[in-house]
Parts: C-alpha cells; structure tokens; sequence
C-alpha cells in the first residue's frame, strides 16, 4: 500500500527501538524495548495498534518496518536473529 510518503527508514538502516513502558497496549514487546536493529523493509502502512486498542477512531497511519535483530542481544544468548514487525513511532535512529 504506498501513499506516495516516503520512507523514514530505508532497508539496512540501523535503528533502536523506543524505551518506554505507556499505560496502554503497545505492539513492542517489552524484550525489544531500547534494542538495536536493523531494518529489513518496509512492509506497508496500518493504522497504529496502540491507539486502535483504546476503541479509538483517530488512529495514526504509520509505516511498519520488519526489523532485524540479534537474539544475544534481546535476550543474552542464541546465535540467531529474530525479525519484529514495528511501527514506525516505535523507532528512532541508531546514535552510535
């Protein structure tokens, strides 16, 4: 589905996931929360889940991005990635 909006974030980008703990649902796990990662696409636009979860009808459209992540380092062990589909609100640029 494309709206003609560009992108935030291009595939390779490398991004950390807000740390935040709201007082309502949220499609960020809690695990992932302040993470690096590393976006793999973009996979369309949806209304934002967090807000849609409070029966509201002002959802935000955002970008869902499928982000790339070590699993050493969400959880301290494997040697595998685990790949997150995350709105965009949920991310902000990697700061070295």
């Amino acid at each position: 589905m494309t709206d003609g909006r560009a992108d935030r974030y291009a595939p390779g980008a490398r991004v950390r996931t807000v740390h935040h703990d709201p007082p309502h649902h949220t499609r960020l796990p809690r695990y992932a929360r302040g993470k690096r990662g590393t976006v793999i696409e973009p996979e369309g636009r949806a209304p934002l889940a967090d807000v849609r979860a409070q029966g509201r009808t002002d959802c935000p459209v955002e970008q869902v991005y499928a982000v790339r992540f070590a699993a050493r380092d969400l959880w301290g062990e494997g040697e595998h990635d685990v790949v997150l589909d995350l709105f965009e609100s949920y991310l902000e640029d990697d700061q070295p």
